[in-house]
């Protein structure tokens, strides 16, 4: 198998002991980090790749853990709605979507997040027009192309107008329906081994589009396959209020009655949380899927980051779809995560390693691959994102990661999925930005053309 040495640069591994080199060098031997440490690497034989990464910092890949990838078709709608507005005004936009619209966003989508240093994307697909096509095809096809890891979860809806929701009933399904679609997808492209580059989760939208039936027996369905359950939740104070008015529960203790907290649970949002919601979702290891950006757009609210964490709950980052977060990128998330945390909580609220964490190990955590991703650790799959700091963005900070969190985010040097280079020296590998850009501007295109006929 090929070796590569990543050397000359600072090194934060990111593992349980918190194990950091000002200078430094990581060896990937196939697709796994065989060896981390101080210094120079020791001499290897056979061919060897080296990436001077001198002026730079070496940390693990970023773990995007909530994405909407068809969305990067239908950015700068509804710039100034709150999230019920929102929705009522972009589901029938994305009534519009189909297979070749869906894999041009998704291969944009997956470039940026490559580009700001992700190797894993989750993303929840839950919009399947009619006469769309095969358009969860299209997301797996396009992380193929683009080069990341791919956990694709599968959504549903099936509370249309008709039945008191908000999308357009031409794009929920009826539950059996939701059902069969979950377990096919789980069938066509989960692979449940080490290593794997896409896998699938079950992901009913949310309480406000899914009955109560498609909730629990999605998750009996998600449990009999030994995948894990993702949803939104408590993403808002109308949410609350219309749960507590249909149900005569928080979002927490209707989620919790339907079976949907536990350790293979990771939930998007979770901005309005009592006392005892934050307690409920520590104690049972559920995790969070944290979005402030995407929070802050829709005016939605402050996740408690701080308070769950003490609690117990593994907390990820995410970038959530890009109609509610134009930027697109996971490692801005980073900088919005601990400025918005001290915002509510104070200075000491979360560290620059804190953030940092968030990004990689914590959305391990809520993807159930602690084990392999999120920490440069010998043995651990090489995932790496190589960050330049020798720039007049970074000059003159002499922590590291505190440069990469509290300032501009740096130019990706290099990004390595498995061992195999998707960046290297700044310019995405696999595809063209110049053709993702033309494909993109050609699918927004034709959904707005398709949305004023």
């Amino acid at each position: 198998m090929s070796r590569t040495i990543i050397e000359g640069g600072a090194v934060v591994t990111v593992d349980d002991s918190g194990t950091e080199f000002g200078e430094g060098h990581v060896v990937v031997e196939g697709e796994r980090i065989v060896a981390v440490g101080p210094g120079s690497a020791s001499a290897q034989e056979g061919p060897v790749r080296r990436i001077n990464a001198s002026g730079c910092l070496v940390t693990p890949g970023l773990i995007n853990t909530h994405h909407h990838l068809y969305q990067w078709a239908t950015r700068g709608y509804a710039t100034d709605a709150a999230l019920f507005d929102w929705l009522a005004e972009l589901y029938p936009v994305w009534a519009g979507i189909d297979a070749e619209i869906t894999h041009a966003a998704a291969s944009a989508g997956l470039a940026r997040m490559a580009l700001s240093g992700c190797t894993t994307a989750a993303d929840h697909h839950y919009v399947f027009p009619r006469t769309g096509g095969d358009v969860l095809g299209a997301v797996v096809a396009a992380a193929e192309r683009i080069g990341v890891r791919l956990h694709a979860v599968r959504g549903s809806m099936d509370r249309g107008r008709l039945h008191g929701g908000l999308p357009p009933d031409s794009v929920v399904e009826d539950l059996d329906a939701a059902l069969a679609g979950t377990q096919d997808a789980i069938d066509r492209f989960h692979d449940p081994e080490p290593g794997a580059r896409v896998r699938v989760a079950v992901g009913p939208c949310a309480p406000f589009s899914v009955s109560p039936d498609l909730m629990r027996q999605a998750a009996e369905l998600a449990r009999r396959n030994e995948v894990r359950l993702h949803t939104h939740l408590a993403e808002t104070a109308d949410e609350e209020e219309q749960c507590r008015a249909e149900f005569g529960r928080t979002p927490v203790e209707y989620a919790d009655e339907l079976g949907w907290l536990g350790p293979d649970v990771w939930l998007a949002h979770t901005i309005h949380l009592s006392g005892k919601g934050i307690t409920r979702l520590g104690e049972t290891g559920t995790g969070v899927a944290h979005c402030p950006s995407s929070n802050g757009r829709l005016g939605a609210g402050i996740a408690p980051v701080r308070p769950l964490l003490d609690a117990g709950s593994p907390v990820g980052l995410g970038v959530d779809g890009v109609a509610s977060n134009e930027a697109g990128g996971l490692g801005e998330e980073m900088r919005q995560a601990l400025l918005v945390s001290r915002a509510r909580y104070g200075p000491r609220a979360l560290t620059v390693r804190d953030a940092l964490r968030l990004a990689t190990r914590g959305g391990a955590r809520c993807l159930g691959r602690d084990d392999e991703l999120g920490s440069l650790e010998p043995g651990k799959l090489a995932d790496i994102a190589v960050w330049q700091l020798r720039d007049l963005d970074h000059a003159g900070i002499a922590d590291p990661v505190a440069a990469l969190v509290l300032a501009r985010l740096p130019k990706l040097a290099w990004l390595l999925r498995g061992g195999t280079v998707v960046v290297d020296d700044g310019r995405l590998m696999p595809v063209s930005e110049t053709v993702l850009t033309d494909e993109l501007h050609r699918a927004s295109a034709r959904i707005r053309t398709q949305e004023a006929s």
